[in-house]
């Protein structure tokens, strides 16, 4: 007859912390580089026109971000919602970086650490 072994709840524990702290350090992550990455094209196209001389601006169509970035972005933005609070700066990299950097601190290596309390390895 075959009977199931009772599943190990400090094992279980420890899985499923660190499994939420590797989903929202990546969401964090995730979403920290497509900043970097859109700042950088603004840059990018700043630096152009600026070496081509004075033109007629030309109006920028709005950019509809796709489904998977929209997702990122918005568990990003609940997820550094309470370390926003804290920022006081008008530079951009400021106010996306220390939220980014406190979020990765409390969900990566906050996280972590009661992963392995879990588990007795503390």
């Amino acid at each position: 007859m075959l009977t199931a072994l009772a599943a190990d709840v400090a094992d279980v524990i420890h899985r499923t912390l660190v499994l939420i702290a590797l989903a929202c350090s990546g969401l964090v992550i995730a979403s920290f580089v497509m900043f970097t990455r859109d700042q950088l094209n603004g840059a990018a196209k700043t630096q152009a026109s600026e070496v081509n001389g004075p033109a007629t601006p030309q109006p920028t169509p709005a950019k509809q971000e796709g489904q998977p970035g929209r997702f990122i972005n918005g568990a990003a933005t609940k997820l550094t919602s309470p370390f926003r609070s804290i920022v006081q700066s008008t530079s951009a990299w400021v106010q996306h970086g220390v939220p980014t950097v406190l979020a990765l601190l409390v969900y990566g290596v906050g996280l972590g650490f009661l992963a392995r309390f879990s588990r007795g390895f503390a």
